[in-house]
């Protein structure tokens, strides 16, 4: 049998080809009863359905959302917070009759995703303002709201209030009896080990945030941190930066961290360096991810909603879409979604007296 088409279809049935292309497309056109009957020649014939290119061309959208990625899918799928937030987009998009499509960043080859890819709208997920994928979408004027990421003009944005919970955190410390602090924070690649606190420029606008409402609360108390960077792989380098904080002199007797992943390597750190925790060092990490109640001691840290941020971008998203089907202003709302800080046991009071620590 040469190829099936709507046609094909047609001339079983005995209905006309419009008929047909209303059981997959209209349904409410037809009498359930004829749908049905539709529908079990088409699959008697083997027919495999419209064309999705044809489909997409004639209804003027492709049904599906990219969402740009600031690293690689191996990066991206290693990272918690990043695969809980891809799986509830996923999930929610689904409900609003969208499909995902992920976009890597780059590309040496003649198809870059971001210039190059069919999409309705696109999520930009921790990518720099300064991206060049970020440019080519802006190009292309697609419907776009940012996550976790510096706010571009005109765009609709999500983010959760880094910030406050940084400064929760700290305070949190220094309500503890807590002056000897130290950050451990994301840096780019390059970054490593103890830095000038002057000269800190942490890597991505949710490192920035963290490390502004971390000092609000230190600088307010007269506290000046010590501060460590480490790139987000590979996760030995927080545990030599952590270690390098840990084997000061006059080492912290508390530790602020950019995430869980990195207080995990603080109390790595600690073990190996005969620190018990947390009655000779505090550590909070940031996230509440499964791995803060796996650890040992039970991770204090403050917990974002990564589902209810998934949420919050899918809706803002379907609501650019429709303002620019509609021709109305599309919003360009940014929204600030709430943390909570979240006391468990790897923080307690200051040690009166300094830990010795073993030998490198």
């Amino acid at each position: 049998m040469g190829r099936v088409t709507l046609q094909t279809i047609a001339d079983r049935v005995g209905v006309s080809r419009m008929t047909v292309s209303n059981a997959f497309s209209r349904p409410d056109q037809l009498s359930d009863d004829l749908r049905a009957k539709v529908l079990a020649a088409a699959d008697d014939l083997g027919y495999v359905g419209p064309d999705p290119a044809a489909r997409a061309l004639a209804r003027g959208s492709t049904g599906a959302v990219g969402m740009l990625l600031t690293d690689s899918l191996t990066e991206a799928f290693g990272d918690w917070v990043a695969t809980t937030f891809l799986a509830s987009v996923a999930d929610h998009l689904a409900g609003a009759g969208l499909a995902l499509t992920l976009l890597n960043p780059g590309g040496t080859h003649e198809i870059v995703p971001a210039r190059d890819v069919a999409m309705d709208g696109v999520l930009v997920y921790v990518c720099g303002p300064e991206s060049q994928d970020v440019a080519w979408l802006k190009r292309r004027r697609l419907p776009m709201v940012g996550v976790d990421q510096t706010p571009i003009d005109g765009v609709a944005h999500v983010n959760v209030d880094d910030r406050a919970g940084a400064r929760a955190s700290a305070q949190h410390l220094l309500e503890l009896g807590h002056r000897r602090i130290g950050i451990l924070t994301i840096g780019f690649d390059d970054q490593q080990g103890i830095v000038d606190n002057a000269a800190v420029k942490p890597y991505g606008f949710a490192g920035q945030q963290r490390l502004l409402g971390w000092s609000d609360a230190l600088d307010e108390a007269g506290v000046t941190p010590t501060i460590a960077l480490a790139p987000f792989r590979p996760a030995q380098a927080a545990y030599d930066s952590a270690r390098q904080l840990l084997q000061l002199t006059e080492r912290p007797t508390a530790v602020l961290c950019f995430s869980d992943v990195y207080a995990s390597q603080v109390l790595r750190a600690a073990g190996d360096l005969g620190l018990q925790v947390p009655s000779d060092l505090s550590v909070i990490g940031f996230d509440d991810s499964p791995l803060a109640i796996q650890l040992q001691p039970q991770l204090t840290t403050v917990r974002q909603d990564i589902q209810g941020k998934a949420h919050a971008a899918v809706s803002l998203l379907t609501k650019v879409l429709k303002a620019r089907q509609d021709g109305t202003e599309e919003p360009a709302d940014h929204l600030l979604l709430p943390v909570e800080l979240v006391v468990r046991a790897s923080t307690g009071p200051a040690a009166k007296s300094k830990a010795r620590v073993k030998a490198s």
